[in-house]
């Protein structure tokens, strides 16, 4: 693949920016050479690009049961491909994980998390081909490349691995050791993520790290960050309303003329569904369902930064939304994302969905969910008081199947793992903006909890959209000069590394 005489100039004038700012910055936080390691990046551009989109054309599905053996050990040459000395793909009792180790006799040691799995996708909704990775024009963005797991999260991961490249070849110090977890199930809710994690040589080598953290594009289209101090948690489940278990309805599909003297499990399903929530269906009325802990004060001023810096038309834009829930301003709707759980239906599956009408009463009607955590909230804690509730309420013969799912995450701001990050940006020009927590999830908590009580986060700098949808991309040239492309991240990440290793050096000396 070659790129246009435009996109190399781009990137030229791109890096050469980059390298002026962090000129400026404290010269003591750059790497030793850090122009002979931009000179690798900017080398590698082309391969580099081409190994996403080869990474993109494998996917590995845990939900289909699609290519998980394929995934991890594709995963497990990326790494060894990157300098890691010590790879292995660990059985876990569902989809393999990957652990590997780069030991480079550096004072700190920094823990990475990687998923190598991918959400499902319908060809019929994507404008390329979901496994192609091809290379399109974005209005207002620059180059992207368009493919199921661009951003979400082999894009990000792929400029991290071409990080420790260049800086290898670049005949550089690594500046840090690394100890890098690979989980294959991450879009199923991470059911297995601890039988990887606190696997006892594992956790080891992890307890040894000064946090653990994620590459991910966080810059937004007019080139501001977000750092985020946690994520809500998840659980990912189906609620199932049967005639046989339910022993009223039929026990297989029958014609919808009964329904005049046959009970509906569909019917049953949607009664049931309505009890969870208020009328709106925009709160949590489960019985017994855990209060949510009340923003800080500190918490509510940091989301009042953000909303005043974030342009609330074009999140809306964006997202192809006209209005807030209960029309909330700006602000509020932002404390709201933040503060409060939510039990979400994902699909509602049942009967007959094909073209036309089939006169049928179905026997079986599925609804899934997914429910998103704030703390105090624990993953078990509200899957039995779902339960308590579906049986307080006469629905105990639904059946509550949990696929996955954790619990909330949090980070104290003033760990070395988000100082550097803070430190990072600001040298880059972007004033980060603190964020409490991410309203999606991740499953930092087995960092943050005991036993290893890890601070856990996310950076990256360069910018993506569309996960989980059709056209899911990664920006590869950005014609915005505040909003990185692909080479642009990739010094993002051997900044905060080399960062990491001068705070270490910093804080030997004091």
């Amino acid at each position: 693949m070659r790129a246009s005489a435009f996109g190399k100039g781009a990137r030229r004038c791109a890096l050469a920016a980059a390298l002026a700012i962090a000129t400026a910055g404290a010269a003591q936080a750059a790497p030793p050479d850090r122009a002979a390691i931009q000179a690798q990046v900017a080398q590698r551009h082309d391969s580099a690009v081409k190994a996403l989109q080869d990474w993109i054309a494998l996917p590995s599905i845990a939900a289909e049961d699609r290519n998980a053996k394929q995934g991890a050990d594709y995963m497990a040459r990326l790494a060894r491909d990157a300098g890691f000395q010590h790879v292995e793909v660990v059985d876990t009792g569902g989809k393999p994980g990957v652990f590997a180790t780069l030991d480079a006799g550096a004072p700190v040691t920094l823990g990475v998390y990687f998923m190598y799995d991918v959400k499902q996708f319908d060809p019929a909704e994507w404008s390329s081909p979901p496994l192609e990775g091809r290379l399109v024009d974005k209005p207002g963005l620059g180059k992207a490349i368009v493919g199921r797991g661009a951003t979400n999260q082999k894009g990000p991961e792929t400029a991290f691995l071409t990080a420790l490249q260049a800086i290898r070849d670049a005949k550089q110090p690594m500046p840090v050791n690394l100890v890098l977890v690979a989980e294959g199930e991450e879009e199923i809710g991470s059911p297995n993520i601890a039988r990887l994690v606190l696997r006892p040589d594992i956790q080891a080598a992890l307890k040894k790290s000064i946090g653990v953290f994620m590459p991910m594009g966080l810059q937004a289209p007019d080139g501001s960050v977000t750092v985020n101090l946690g994520a809500k948690g998840v659980v990912e489940l189906e609620l199932v309303a049967d005639g046989k278990a339910w022993g009223r309805g039929p026990a297989s599909d029958v014609h919808s003329s009964l329904k005049a003297m046959v009970d509906s499990p569909a019917w049953r399903l949607v009664k049931a569904l309505d009890t969870l929530v208020s009328d709106d269906g925009n709160t949590v009325a489960i019985d017994g369902f855990p209060k949510p802990a009340p923003l800080t004060a500190e918490q509510r001023a940091m989301i009042a930064r953000s909303s005043a810096a974030r342009d609330e038309a074009t999140a809306k834009k964006t997202l192809g939304v006209s209005h807030w829930i209960d029309d909330l301003p700006w602000d509020k709707a932002n404390e709201r994302l933040v503060s409060q759980p939510t039990i979400n239906i994902e699909g509602l599956v049942g009967g007959y969905t094909g073209a036309g009408g089939k006169t049928i009463l179905p026997h079986r009607a599925v609804a899934k969910i997914d429910m998103r955590l704030v703390p105090p909230m624990t993953r078990d804690g509200v899957v039995a008081a779902l339960k308590a509730h579906l049986a307080k309420r006469g629905y105990g013969d639904i059946a509550v199947n949990v696929s996955g799912g954790y619990d909330p995450t949090s980070t104290d701001a003033n760990s070395r793992l988000v100082q550097a990050q803070l430190d990072v940006l600001r040298r880059a020009g972007v004033e980060p903006l603190l964020w409490p927590r991410l309203a999606g999830s991740y499953p930092g908590f087995v960092f943050t909890q005991s036993p290893l009580s890890l601070p856990s986060a996310h950076f990256g700098l360069g910018h993506g959209g569309g996960a989980h949808a059709p056209d899911e991309f990664y920006l590869i040239e950005s014609t915005n000069p505040k909003v990185q492309g692909f080479d642009g991240a990739v010094m993002s990440y051997v900044d905060y590394l080399y960062e990491l290793g001068r705070q270490d050096a910093s804080s030997a000396a004091r």
